[in-house]
């Protein structure tokens, strides 16, 4: 917060529109690198596998069954690693391979299919080890992190391999080192945590770029509409439809 804020509220506000005008500039050749990727897999009929940590995970939800978002994308989900049930419990979970080998082995995983993984600090070991297995089977993995905190020496040490060092493509959200970025005059903690929202942006921009080039193709992506609009649920029916019997047909074979 500098002398120019007349708030913090509003010195927060400045920050993330930074950061996300940042994506166009030094984030965009990524951006479009793992629009590709996901095109690419859209097109081949292949899915998007999309997971997170911690509040990370609201980055998968954002990608799936999303009003102007693309069918075909599948959220890997374990509430044991949210923290709307036991927040300091998904902290130390999410810190044990062993569940990356698990979460891989039973969400059923194809060569071809895409992994846009979300850890800020990069530095869990649920998130590198999913992202390692993924890659090891064919999958392309799409890292979103933090490279400030990801490489900083505050960084909490780790014996796991960073997430940006397993990804075929890294989108660097810009945060800084442990996230919140508002210092308040008379208060010793920072505040104003970035990652969520920049994430979301960076999730979202990557499925338009996708659907563009794409389009640009001369291939009819599925997108799904609101279902609050008349006619949303009819529109999206037969989207719906096909990703029950893909999961129903990978639980099979997987």
């Amino acid at each position: 917060m500098s002398a120019s804020d007349p708030s913090a509220g509003l010195a927060y506000l400045r920050v993330v529109r930074d950061l996300v005008d940042r994506l166009g500039r030094e984030g965009w050749a990524s951006l479009r690198q793992a629009a590709e990727l996901v095109a690419d897999a859209h097109a081949d009929g292949r899915t998007i596998h999309a997971f997170g940590t911690g509040h990370s995970h609201m980055l998968a939800e954002e990608l799936s069954y999303r009003a102007g978002g693309l069918a075909g994308v599948r959220p890997i989900v374990d509430e044991r690693l949210t923290v709307h049930t036991d927040a300091a419990r998904s902290t130390e979970l999410e810190r044990d391979p062993s569940i990356g080998d698990a979460l891989f082995d039973a969400h059923g995983f194809a060569e071809g299919d895409v992994l846009i993984v979300a850890s800020n600090s990069g530095g869990n070991a649920v998130p590198s080890r999913l992202a390692q297995r993924a890659r090891d089977g064919g999958v392309r993995v799409i890292a979103i992190t933090s490279l400030g905190h990801a490489t900083s020496p505050e960084a909490r040490a780790t014996a796991s391999i960073r997430l940006h060092e397993l990804a075929d493509v890294v989108v660097d959200n810009g945060g800084i080192p442990g996230d919140a970025a508002i210092e308040i005059e008379g208060f010793q903690r920072r505040v104003g945590p970035t990652s969520t929202v920049v994430g979301a942006a960076i999730v979202n921009a990557i499925v338009v770029e996708a659907v563009e080039l794409l389009v640009a193709r001369g291939i009819r992506p599925d997108v799904f509409v609101s279902s609050n609009l008349a006619g949303g649920d009819d529109a999206n029916a037969s989207l719906v439809s096909a990703e029950h019997e893909t999961v129903a047909e990978e639980d099979r074979t997987g």
